[in-house]
């Protein structure tokens, strides 16, 4: 009988706690309050892309955009045409990189948070004479270049059909300076701008 009384004085009780809040015009709620709309897509977060659509377009390739403090990879086409011997087609693939990496991001890269440091107008020539074959000419010299900016072009090159396939890129600029290999690492991606990339004197390779 007791227990039966201290129940329906409970009940009792939320009953008018019920009628007060809505008397002052409260609504009682048993979920969060909404603070807002949820950001329409994650940082540094894209859609998967249509891989046959950019096939088509031309050879897909990854570059890498700044993204917060690190390096993203974002998927591109770069053109480059049929039977081009294995030298113009690494100049060919080098030049559509560089063209790739200086474009503005798009409005969809942009809402994600996607930037980048490279400069339009840069091109890339052939080794001179001395230079390691797989050499890269940039009309700007790399030290030149901002730490990310640099950090850009050396990873994106170094995973790319321009080298050689072992993470590293040989870079020179327009002057006499001997060329440069150039390494990207997890430290690299992950610091651009305070780690640049390692490097050493690539003559006589």
């Amino acid at each position: 009988m007791t227990t039966r009384l201290v129940s329906r004085a409970r009940i009792g009780a939320v009953s008018v706690l019920a009628l007060l809040l809505a008397g002052c015009g409260i609504r009682a709620t048993e979920v969060p309050t909404n603070f807002g709309p949820a950001p329409s897509r994650v940082r540094c977060s894209l859609a998967e892309p249509d891989v046959s659509t950019q096939a088509a377009r031309g050879l897909p390739v990854q570059v890498f955009l700044l993204c917060g403090s690190s390096l993203v990879t974002v998927d591109r086409t770069v053109r480059v045409p049929d039977g081009a011997a294995d030298s113009e087609r690494r100049m060919l693939v080098a030049q559509g990189l560089l063209d790739q990496l200086a474009a503005p991001p798009s409005p969809t890269e942009k809402e994600a948070g996607y930037s980048t440091d490279v400069r339009g107008g840069i091109t890339v020539g052939r080794p001179r004479p001395g230079d390691p074959e797989d050499t890269l000419r940039l009309s700007m010299a790399p030290d030149s270049l901002t730490s990310y900016a640099l950090a850009q072009i050396v990873c994106t090159f170094s995973d790319s059909a321009a080298a050689e396939g072992d993470g590293s890129v040989v870079l020179g600029g327009p002057g006499a300076d001997s060329p440069r290999r150039y390494e990207c690492t997890d430290e690299v991606r992950a610091r651009p701008g305070s780690k640049e990339p390692p490097s050493k004197d690539a003559a006589g390779e």
